[in-house]
């Protein structure tokens, strides 16, 4: 069996805190070389294997990139959340580091595959902990993953999209992590739950910024594909087909997009040529929430 590139645990045992993405980014736009000086811990005011892990969350949800001789530099996402929203405030911020981390096989491999393959829609933790290792062997080839690695990362998807609630008493998921508000999943006694979500809640852009560089590349999306593909906004943001069709009518609207549902064809053209990047800076045009932070 072919091996695939495949990481798991790359955040330490720990999930991404509130203040961390905002430390990591006002430090590396001071200094890209900090992770470089005992990883970073001492400019960020943490423990080292939370500059780690701090890095990593950095890293895996695309806001920076490593550069030789250099050091860690924002990528353009990156920089453009520093400039508009470096607090987290806006929940379209979330939005769009969450369907990052979900698309990243390489670096976040359990994520990915359970955003996109882990279709039980309640379940018990060491059922998801045992359904999570046969894909993870299905889809990298590894005949032997770290059992420990996969227990540790489902505790940390658990732990960061869980809502936060009364009846959750693990300490384990007492944790605030801003991820947590997207409410993703819900936790009633030992069960967990993925909530569908509206499209009221997630809005048109998340939308956007998953699907635009696909459809001006592909030239067009079958709107099945969006609602049922893999990286795509019907599983990311837990879309159901009526909440997907109203995110692509509002886009449509805006001028983003054409929908052709006529003759069976059900399907979405570019309009604008927007690109993914440009879709987040329209939106921060518009709904910039951004103030002074300091460490």
């Amino acid at each position: 069996m072919t091996k695939t590139a495949y990481r798991l645990k790359g955040h330490e045992s720990f999930v991404p805190r509130e203040g961390w993405i905002t430390k990591g980014l006002y430090a590396l736009n001071n200094d890209p070389s900090i992770f470089s000086r005992n990883y970073g811990a001492d400019e960020l005011g943490v423990g080292t294997n939370m500059a780690k892990s701090i890095r990593y969350w950095l890293r895996a949800m695309g806001l920076t990139e490593d550069i030789p001789r250099i050091g860690t530099k924002l990528t353009t996402l990156g920089n453009l959340i520093f400039e508009n929203d470096s607090y987290l405030e806006n929940t379209f911020t979330l939005w769009i580091l969450h369907a990052n981390l979900a698309r990243n096989f390489a670096l976040a491999t359990s994520w990915n595959i359970f955003f996109n393959s882990f279709d039980l829609h309640m379940w018990k933790r060491e059922e998801m902990i045992s359904i999570m290792s046969e894909y993870i062997i299905e889809k990298t080839g590894d005949l032997s993953p770290s059992e420990r690695s996969i227990r540790d990362d489902c505790s940390a998807i658990l732990s960061m999209y869980t809502m936060n609630d009364s009846l959750i008493v693990d300490p384990e998921e007492t944790i605030s992590s801003p991820f947590n508000s997207l409410g993703l999943i819900r936790k009633t006694g030992q069960t967990f739950e993925r909530m569908t979500k509206s499209f009221q809640e997630i809005e048109m852009y998340p939308v956007l910024f998953v699907i635009a560089d696909t459809l001006n590349e592909d030239k067009y999306l079958n709107i099945d594909e969006i609602v049922n593909g893999d990286n795509m906004p019907g599983k990311l943001f837990s879309l159901n087909r009526i909440h997907v069709n109203n995110a692509l009518d509002a886009l449509e609207a805006a001028g983003h997009i054409t929908v052709n549902r006529t003759a069976g064809l059900d399907v979405v053209y570019p309009k604008s040529g927007i690109t993914s990047e440009q879709a987040v800076l329209e939106f921060y045009s518009h709904n910039s929430t951004d103030g002074e932070y300091i460490i």
